[in-house]
Order: C-alpha cells, then sequence, then structure tokens
C-alpha cells in the first residue's frame, strides 16, 4: 500500500498544476462531464450502422503512462465509453449490463493514431 500511495504522490511542479485546473460543476443532459471530455476528447467516428461504430483516435498525452504508452484504463474506458454508445437507443433508459473482455496485444505510442 504504502508504494502504491508512494507512486501516486504528486510533485511540487505536478500539485502546482492541479491546482490551477478549474472544474464547473456537471450540468447532467445538457454537457459532457468532465471524465466523458477527458476520456473522448479527440475521438472520430467514421461510421456508423446498426450494431456498429468504427471510430479513429490519436493517443493525447494527458492518456499515456509513464512509459509514453495508451495507459491500459484508457483502453478499458473508450471500450466501455464507445461500447455503450452502441447499446444505446434514444429515449430508452440504460439499464444493460455488459461484459467486456479486452486483450492487450500490444502498445499505443503518443501520438499514434488508432
Amino acid at each position: 500500500m504504502e508504494e502504491a500511495k508512494e507512486f501516486l504522490q504528486l510533485n511540487k511542479e505536478e500539485a502546482e498544476s492541479v491546482s490551477r485546473l478549474t472544474i464547473h460543476p456537471h450540468r447532467l443532459g445538457f454537457q459532457c462531464s468532465f471524465y466523458e471530455d477527458f476520456a473522448l476528447r479527440g475521438i472520430r467516428v467514421d461510421s456508423v450502422q446498426p450494431g456498429f461504430v468504427s471510430c479513429t483516435f490519436r493517443v493525447p498525452p494527458r492518456l499515456t503512462d509513464k512509459s509514453g504508452n495508451l495507459a491500459t484504463g484508457a483502453v478499458a474506458n473508450l471500450v466501455d465509453e464507445v461500447g455503450g454508445a452502441i447499446v444505446h437507443v434514444e429515449g430508452l433508459t440504460m439499464n444493460v449490463s455488459v461484459d467486456m473482455s479486452i486483450s492487450f496485444l500490444g502498445t499505443a505510442k503518443l501520438n499514434v493514431r488508432l
């Protein structure tokens, strides 16, 4: 646990950057949340068909790990968000359970287009 706390500890420069962030309250149904904007900003929808969505995405610095690779958590989040868009039907509530299985076969570096 101590090792995890150390890993997550911010240095002075990082702490100052975080303290300057302005996060406005989310207006449900009117705009994207900070979380959605942070994770999905830059994604491009190339094709939409019933049950199918094709997207491209350039790996931004905000979603990389310390090695400069697209973070595995970011991959899971993108799969979750885009997958949720496939099952969404306008006007119906999202009362579904989804089972995701993600295989990490390689890495994507900063600025690589996926």
